[in-house]
């Protein structure tokens, strides 16, 4: 039994028999996320180009996956406005009006940006923070300041606000992820941070002593 998002976006969609593994298709998904979000080169950020990437890593013949990547880009991200066509490559073969027209390869859109500050795998998201907000409005950057001086300290924190504010758009839990507002997190139950919550309020309090016995202590459980 899958436990499926009630959106198109599959990215958190789980298998509740096999200990909250992704799916399939969450894993097709974060990868194409992924991809757009890291690769530079326009060449890997076609269909095929993706597909290509993905099969390498999977070790599997790339046109084996196609359709699936074809379906995720077309069907779901694409209309979503989570990625967009980028620019078109020249084709050398093939029909002519395909050569003329060329093939399309993609970027991310800044939804799509803020979905893939929720996903783990990626590695340049620092980067992607920055070019988040240079794209937000200015009630966005509300949350601009803060959030980067997190990152320098608890990166790992940081993110997983990221995680549980997308999970939230994809549990139909926020109706819209932008414009961006973390404030939209108070109206979700999450056990989680109500406890990172009181962490942070008590340790604020603690004199120098007790803050150092407090970390000495989670340093022997975590």
């Amino acid at each position: 039994m899958m436990v499926k998002s009630k959106t198109r976006l599959a990215i958190f969609d789980t298998f509740k028999t096999k200990g909250n593994d992704l799916t399939g298709e969450a894993n097709r998904q974060r990868a194409i996320i992924t991809i757009l979000g890291s690769s530079v080169n326009p060449a890997e950020k076609t269909r095929t180009g993706i597909s290509q990437k993905i099969a390498k890593r999977q070790g599997i013949a790339w046109k084996n996956i196609y359709s699936g990547i074809f379906r995720d880009l077309d069907e779901i991200l694409l209309p979503m406005q989570i990625a967009e066509e980028d620019g078109r490559l020249p084709l050398k073969r093939g029909p002519k009006a395909l050569q003329e027209k060329g093939i399309p390869y993609y970027h991310l859109t800044k939804k799509g940006i803020l979905i893939a500050l929720s996903i783990k795998d990626i590695k340049n998201r620092e980067n992607l923070l920055e070019e988040f907000f240079s794209k937000s409005e200015r009630n966005e950057r509300e949350f601009e300041k803060i959030l980067s001086s997190l990152l320098k300290t608890s990166p790992i924190f940081t993110y997983s606000i990221f995680q549980k504010y997308v999970k939230a758009f994809c549990d139909n839990k926020i109706d819209e992820l932008l414009p961006f507002d973390l404030s939209k997190l108070k109206d979700v139950s999450d056990e989680s941070l109500v406890i990172q919550k009181e962490i942070l309020s008590a340790f604020v309090k603690l004199s120098d002593e007790e803050k150092e016995k407090a970390t000495m202590f989670l340093d022997k459980i975590t």
